[in-house]
């Protein structure tokens, strides 16, 4: 059961709520978004009933929500957009937006040349991976803090807030004062630990699908972070685990208007971790923006050939020049217009 609050319900209106339930015996998880908070309860919804909630000064309705996923759900709730950053860059319908950036932080000089690069296909989030969760424990593993340092003198410099990963509960606070939006990747998808502790957080979220995740285990972890006070998530698909070999990932394109239907989160696609290649990039975001994706997140190199990570389908030069081109002409066709960051939150 969900409890949706008014636009002007006050601190004191929501705290009766809570008072209200945990006198019951149940719990009260409150979750603040751009235009609403709800209250997701847990315990007996039969005596819930009971309460006469609905009565209650700054209460605008009381559902039953029937899937797992309460406060992620598209039950009784309309789309969100995610805004990120001081500029508030929206993520969310009616607006299409591109994410780029290296996939890992290696110079300044090499963060400032892909930022620069996105920037001018059209960017308005930098993505930069600071710490790099890899198969290998041999691998590159990414700069940490010093990469974070650079990640935030490239925003100074280009004014494009940044999406980072997080890996570790441990570095949470860290990260987050550095970052604009949190990302988690698909290797720690169901560390719920580390959901719980970016939820904590406040900042926006973007949840990568587990590599094995069904979309309803993917939506039950953006439950994590959002029974922590936080509906600022954007879901991200990248690719799955199946038996096909010659791409990384397998695009599971169809997920895209699955989880629009069943959730109110914004979800957009990554093409460079999915297909894996450079040549299926494009291919790919063009699939994403005519299926409705609310943005796709793409990796750039000014150099992909000497690229520490993931070079083979980073994009530069041509490839980079057709991303932008489909970028700037294809939303309009499917109702969507660039999301630039002097938009301003809706009314509610």
């Amino acid at each position: 059961m969900v409890v949706v609050m008014t636009a002007d319900a006050t601190a004191s209106d929501l705290a009766s709520v809570v008072e209200r339930v945990e006198a019951a015996g149940g719990e009260a998880f409150v979750s603040r978004g751009e235009s609403r908070t709800v209250v997701g309860l847990v315990g007996d919804v039969t005596g819930f009933h009971d309460l006469n909630l609905r009565a209650l000064p700054g209460v605008m309705e009381v559902v039953r929500v029937s899937t797992p996923y309460k406060l992620v759900s598209r039950e009784h709730h309309d789309p969100s957009t995610v805004y990120v950053g001081t500029t508030r860059v929206p993520i969310g319908p009616g607006t299409f937006t591109l994410i780029a950036g290296p996939c890992a932080v290696e110079t300044p000089e090499q963060t400032l040349a892909a930022a620069q690069m996105a920037a001018a296909a059209g960017a308005t989030l930098l993505r930069g991976g600071a710490y790099k969760p890899r198969t290998s424990p041999y691998a590159f593993q990414g700069l940490g803090e010093a990469g974070l340092a650079i990640l935030a003198d490239v925003r100074a410099e280009t004014g494009l807030p940044i999406v980072t990963e997080v890996v570790d509960p441990n570095d949470v606070d860290l990260v987050a004062s550095y970052a604009d939006m949190l990302q988690v990747g698909t290797r720690n998808a169901q560390n719920f630990s580390l959901l719980a502790a970016v939820g904590d957080t406040g900042k926006p979220v973007m949840l990568k699908r587990g590599m094995s995740s069904t979309i309803e285990e993917w939506l039950l972890a953006a439950e994590y972070v959002a029974q922590r006070g936080n509906l600022g998530i954007v879901l991200c698909e990248r690719g799955i685990r199946t038996f096909e070999t010659t791409t990384r990932n397998t695009l599971d394109i169809s997920a895209v208007p699955v989880c629009q239907s069943l959730s109110h989160l914004p979800i957009v696609v990554d093409p460079s971790h999915s297909g894996g290649r450079r040549n299926l990039v494009v291919p790919l975001s063009r699939a994403a923006i005519a299926i409705g994706a609310d943005g796709i997140i793409v990796d750039v190199h000014p150099h992909p050939d000497a690229a520490i990570v993931d070079g083979a389908h980073a994009l530069e030069g041509g490839d980079l020049r057709d991303l932008a081109s489909a970028v700037r002409q294809l939303p309009p066709m499917v109702g969507r217009r660039p999301a630039l960051p002097t938009e301003r939150r809706p009314a509610a």
